[in-house]
């Protein structure tokens, strides 16, 4: 056979996923994620909103409400914490005086990244723990993941 020639493998499909597994794991994954000790004292509630915020930019006050699960006036309560620590300021739309958007501030963008960092730095001692293969499907699958993360935001 030349090398022009392709070697025919049989074809193996991946094993179908378990949602149910699937769900579990990520319910105990998030679960120790949130106790991974990071700086700065927020709820997962604004935690999220400000790593929100940081990464899509500026968003209606009723969006976040909305993306959050949380009430109107839950959002805005959350807001006025995160503004009177300095991390997130209202301001209102140029075309609607009615809207009241929010955004991260520059010490909110320096919180998100520091929070980052130190659970990052918690993984990484995490993952060392498992051995290299493993650690490598982890790899593989971090785009998978990712699109994941997109279909569901959608």
């Amino acid at each position: 056979m030349d090398a022009t020639q392709e070697v025919s493998r049989p074809r193996t499909d991946p094993p179908p996923i378990d949602s149910a597994e699937f769900s579990a794991v990520l319910e105990h994954l998030l679960s120790a994620w949130r106790r991974l000790t990071v700086p700065g004292e927020l709820s997962p509630t604004a935690a999220f909103t400000l790593s929100r915020l940081a990464r899509d930019g500026s968003s209606r006050l009723t969006d976040l409400a909305n993306s959050e699960h949380v009430t109107q006036p839950a959002m805005t309560q959350l807001i006025s914490r995160l503004e009177a620590q300095g991390l997130a300021e209202r301001f209102r739309d140029a075309g609607d005086a009615r809207v009241v958007n929010v955004r991260v501030t520059a010490a909110g963008e320096a919180l998100v990244a520091s929070r980052r960092a130190a659970r990052a730095a918690k993984l990484t001692e995490l993952l060392a723990a498992l051995p290299a293969a493993q650690q490598a499907a982890l790899a593989m699958a971090l785009p998978a993941l990712r699109t994941l993360d997109e279909v569901s935001a959608r």
